[in-house]
């Protein structure tokens, strides 16, 4: 058994999500119970039925929960700990305590991070006794090293290296399903975005299938809505997408009233993810492809953290960005993106949208559900505050020794189960 097991990765990002904490009115060793819901959290109790069950009592109806409680970020933390760092923070991040099979043993910010097996773990012992994570930007670089074997294991396979990897016998390509969203968006208090007319125009402009058919790897998809297909909850296949249609897109940018050819600027961050391999090329795409409409495109970069604070305050008018799932449940994208709470990074909600999103959140019934959904996505789509693009597929790519490799769509490869039984 190896020592030593190296993962190479495009980014690796480290997240916890918390809540308000539940402030304690009524506990034993078996319950813990909030006076009320005023606190502004979802759970109002929680119960310890027998030995392998459990119970949440919670302060409104969530669907979603089960999701929710399964997602990776929501593993076991140590209370004083949680208290300690206010459930948040840099010190939360960077100095975890959880109970996994792994504990932190190094993190040189921007290079890489590195942990070893923790012996005190509760289950199965991890099989390799160091992992280390290394970031590299640069597709072809990460594939140089698996090839070379000084990494055995990359994410995010660059787009033209997948036949490469499935015609080398020393190596073995895993690949994810899209779980995410790439898409256009509009903030519709900038103009000449707050002319609904001028975003179905660009809508109809916008060639998926070329983009999908040129840039992304295999296994991606053309997104038809917002929600990927592959979750069961919001996507509804009768909602019809507005289509490629130039002649259409000519005579509401006519009918718009706006003088053209008509300048704007199209903003991105310079970011690989999966949702978006190649971000620079789609934008001048996306420039060629507005063109023949008579829109002008400057195209602009940002850093991506400002680019980020910059669209979640409502600053950019015309940018794109996508969506990875955190866990498979449509709350998880059209409310945290379209939602009455939400952010003004498409500027003002619709109650078109908003509301059937409300309504549906709190039902548990699937086909309940997806009418709400399918009143939803209509307005969405009619409305128009961003153009859903496509749904990226991506892959991971393992030496062929390796034992256990899998592919996560949410991401969350268990590497505790992976060996390489040749090198020890």
């Amino acid at each position: 058994m190896r020592s030593k097991f190296r993962i190479l990765l495009l980014v690796l990002l480290m997240v916890v999500v918390t809540g308000a904490v539940l402030p304690v009115a009524g506990q034993d060793m078996m319950s813990l119970a909030a006076e009320s819901c005023d606190y502004g959290g979802i759970i109002q109790s929680i119960e310890a039925v027998d030995e392998l069950t459990v119970r949440f009592t919670l302060c409104q109806a969530d669907p979603a929960f089960p999701s929710k409680a399964a997602f990776a970020a929501f593993a076991i933390h140590s209370s004083d700990h949680l208290e300690a760092t206010a459930g948040g923070g840099t010190e939360l991040v960077q100095n975890p305590i959880g109970t996994g099979p792994y504990k932190l043993e190094n993190w040189d910010l921007g290079n890489e991070v590195i942990f070893t097996r923790f012996d005190e773990y509760w289950g199965e012992p991890a099989n390799e006794a160091t992992l280390i994570f290394r970031w590299n930007s640069e597709a072809a670089a990460r594939l140089v090293e698996l090839q070379a074997g000084t990494a055995d294991a990359i994410d995010n396979v660059g787009a033209g290296d997948f036949e490469v990897i499935a015609g080398d016998s020393n190596l073995q390509l895993l690949e994810r399903e899209g779980l995410n969203v790439f898409y256009i968006a509009f903030n519709n208090t900038i103009a000449p975005f707050d002319n609904v007319a001028v975003r179905q125009a660009i809508a109809y402009a916008i060639d998926k299938e070329r983009i999908v058919a040129n840039f992304y790897p295999p296994g991606s998809s053309v997104a038809d809505q917002f929600m990927p297909p592959a979750i069961p909850s919001g996507y509804t296949p009768e909602v019809a997408p507005l289509g490629l249609d130039l002649d259409m897109a000519r005579t509401l940018l006519e009918e718009s009233g706006v003088t053209l050819p008509l300048e704007v600027t199209l903003s991105y961050r310079d970011v690989v993810r999966g949702y978006l391999p190649t971000p620079g090329v789609v934008a001048t795409d996306i420039q060629a492809q507005l063109a023949e409409i008579g829109i002008n495109v400057t195209i602009e970069v940002r850093e991506s953290g400002e680019f980020i604070a910059a669209s979640q305050a409502g600053e950019l008018g015309f940018y794109m960005l996508g969506w990875g799932a955190d866990y498979p449940d449509a709350t998880n994208f059209l409310d945290y993106h379209f939602g009455a709470n939400q952010n003004i990074q498409f500027g003002d909600k619709f109650t078109e949208i908003t509301d059937p999103l409300l309504a549906a959140s709190q039902l548990s019934d699937l086909a309940e559900r997806n009418a709400l959904y399918t009143v939803a996505n209509t307005a969405i789509r009619d409305l128009v505050p961003m153009i859903p693009v496509a749904h990226g597929g991506s892959a991971v790519a393992y030496r062929a020794p390796i034992e256990g490799a899998q592919a996560s769509p949410l991401g969350n490869e268990n590497f505790a189960v992976m060996s390489d039984p040749d090198d020890d």
